[in-house]
């Protein structure tokens, strides 16, 4: 079993930025992937940036330049920056985690973002 616990969102003005955490309860140097995703009110969840356990990373086209996904071994906990935050950025961010022998899906709670002036 993995617990995953975001923190960090919030309201923020066009153009700014937040940090996004998430928290393991297990140590995520033996967790295949971990990912950000986002679901905005009558759209599908989807993904925006993934970091594997090799290190590599992959982002949505939307936000590349923009987020940067990261992790920290030492404290279990995987990061999304964003900068240069816009409207259409606005979403319940999520964090999952692929762990285990068949790669099983593990979600945390979700955290709000919202972009408005």
């Amino acid at each position: 079993q993995v617990q995953l616990v975001e923190s960090g969102g919030g309201l923020v003005q066009p153009g700014g930025s937040l940090r996004l955490s998430c928290a393991a309860s297990v140590s995520i140097s033996s967790i295949y992937a971990m990912g950000w995703y986002r679901q905005a009110p009558g759209k599908q969840r989807e993904l925006v940036a993934q970091i594997l356990s090799g290190g590599r990373t992959n982002y949505a086209d939307s936000v590349k330049g923009r987020f940067t996904i990261s992790r920290d071994n030492a404290k279990n906990t995987v990061y999304l920056q964003m900068n240069s935050l816009k409207p259409e950025d606005t979403a319940v961010y999520y964090c999952k985690a692929n762990h285990g022998t068949y790669l099983r899906e593990y979600w945390g709670q979700g955290t709000q973002v919202t972009v408005s002036s």
